[in-house]
């Protein structure tokens, strides 16, 4: 095949090999550079093509073959190699053992701040917590819809004044150590 027809042959698969591109890396910068050097590939081992097999079949291949070798190798630079004789960089990270406890007892306490609210506003707003539609809500107690939202409204500003009053002291603490950092 001569230069002049693998070029126009090449050029006539530009459009699926720059889809087929933006198929593997899903980005159209790194599609780009995909394709290029696809192209780069394919014209400088043009001469490796055999007449009579599939052009389509081959350029989708040397593509396939280069965006798995620059995964491979994005993949590897992300492995950390530790050649320490005890494993020091390894074994050095931070292992976060998770404590709940607190977050336990906070959720007890807004609970506990959810169950004292009035039936009228604690139940539209554990309904909408639940996941249930503002419609869902209104069909299911029969009110108008309208009147749902204001009620989960007035749930969430009652949560936020009684989680204010509670946590007050905590607030200021922490408004005094901003207005120290800032100094």
């Amino acid at each position: 095949m001569s230069t002049i027809e693998f070029n126009d042959r090449f050029n006539q698969m530009t459009a699926l090999l720059h889809s087929f591109a933006y198929n593997l890396t899903k980005n159209v910068e790194d599609a780009r550079d995909l394709y290029q050097e696809t192209a780069y590939r394919a014209i400088t081992n043009r001469e490796k093509f055999r007449a009579g097999t599939n052009f389509k079949a081959w350029l989708f291949t040397i593509m396939k073959n280069i965006f798995i070798n620059n995964y491979r190798k994005k993949v590897k630079s992300n492995t950390i190699m530790d050649s320490t004789d005890n494993l020091y960089y390894i074994n050095s990270g931070s292992i976060a053992i998770s404590n709940s406890a607190e977050t336990n007892i906070m959720m007890k306490e807004l609970t506990r701040m959810i169950d004292g609210l009035e039936d009228g506003i604690r139940i539209p707003f554990l309904m909408h917590y639940q996941g249930y539609k503002y419609q869902e809500i209104a069909d299911d107690l029969d009110l108008p819809l309208g009147t749902v939202k204001s009620r989960i409204f007035f749930a969430r500003k009652e949560l936020k004044e009684l989680i204010d009053r509670r946590y007050d002291g905590m607030s200021k603490i922490r408004s005094r150590k901003v207005r120290l950092s800032a100094q």
